[in-house]
């Protein structure tokens, strides 16, 4: 009953499998081998244009390089209250852009408003030097609190963003559960909607340690390979990311991990919905649930040996909990089983 994250499981053995054939034999460093020439390539192909690919070892560096390769002196990023790049990464896209900022914008659900991101972008006007000057927009999909920006959102931001001159960053740690959550192909739900650059998450869905900074322009790309070497990015070894990346896309194994932690979630939504000791706390689509348990309940999972977080009330939902109660975070991932699942409930039943 291992909830925590999605990050607690380990690797899919055809992950497994690619990085041990990778291991025999020799093959150029610093991301120019066959393999990971080979990769960019495919790449292109799944996002329907040319993309520049840049392959780094954490989620967040995927972020804050993004960011940092549109820094500007004075920069300020806007970004979700609770968004992953201000709420949970230390600091990391302040130092590695240089010290620019990032300005939290609320918005139901975890996602962004786009009217008070207006306003937020309003508050530095241009050559206002005190203030600092805006230099990109963030968005996560799927977002902190388990929901999904439909692609209509995604534009609506991004339809400010480009009035603003901004480039919008997403945030994809969860990008799989996201797509197969709205059904649609990585081109809907980037360029085609005004996303200039993402995170390519693959490692809390069944990889060992592979993430990718996608430039959908990339022209915007043009100091990336000085910023990611400058970063302690560039690994010598880069073919064994594109190793668990080849297995990761092949045959659609990506999207096919990403719907089982999905349904494993909504297997939790309805099981907890129906439980007499817990409810959900909002709706959610991806693969994190939200759920209020009594405190006694919570104790009783986790004497049996599950594995969760409490989480924080969100602030605007002050009223969430009763004094009894208590707001947790429950993660499926690739290898959550129904079984999994099941247990977990008996203990609410």
């Amino acid at each position: 009953m291992f909830f925590a994250s999605d990050n607690w499981a380990g690797a899919h053995p055809k992950i497994a499998e690619s990085l041990a054939l990778e291991a025999a034999g020799y093959a150029a460093a610093y991301g120019t081998s066959d393999l990971d020439r080979r990769m960019e390539e495919r790449f292109n192909d799944l996002f329907q244009r040319e993309v520049a690919v840049f392959f780094v070892g954490t989620g967040t560096a995927a972020n804050s390089l993004a960011l940092a390769a549109v820094a500007k002196p004075g920069g300020v990023t806007f970004c979700h209250s609770e968004a992953h790049v201000t709420a949970d990464e230390c600091g990391a896209p302040e130092f590695l852009t240089g010290a620019c900022r990032l300005v939290p914008v609320h918005g139901p659900g975890g996602k962004m408003d786009k009217d008070a991101l207006t306003a937020a972008i309003g508050r530095f006007p241009p050559g206002a030097v005190h203030q600092g000057r805006p230099m990109a927009v963030t968005i996560t999909q799927a977002t902190e609190s388990g929901t999904v920006y439909t692609l209509d959102e995604i534009e609506a931001i991004a339809a400010v963003a480009r009035q603003n001159g901004l480039p919008l960053h997403m945030d994809g740690a969860r990008f799989a559960n996201a797509l197969v959550a709205l059904d649609a192909t990585p081109a809907d739900m980037t360029w085609k909607r005004g996303v200039d650059i993402l995170s390519f998450g693959a490692t809390k869905n069944g990889c060992w340690c592979a993430e990718a900074i996608i430039f959908l322009k990339p022209e915007l790309a043009s100091e990336m390979p000085f910023i990611r070497k400058r970063s302690a990015q560039l690994f010598s070894k880069t073919r064994f990311i594109s190793a668990q990346f080849e297995a990761y896309l092949e045959g659609g194994l990506w999207l096919d991990l990403a719907r089982n932690a999905n349904r494993m979630a909504d297997r939790l939504r309805a099981g907890i919905g129906a439980a007499t000791k817990s409810r959900l706390a909002w709706n959610t689509t991806t693969n994190e649930v939200f759920a209020v348990l009594t405190k006694d309940a919570a104790a009783l999972a986790e004497g049996r040996g599950a594995k969760f977080y409490d989480w924080p009330v969100p602030a605007e939902a002050p009223d969430l909990l009763q004094d009894d109660e208590m707001l947790i975070r429950l993660v499926t991932s690739f290898a959550t089983t129904e079984d999994d699942v099941d247990r977990f409930l008996d203990v609410l039943a």
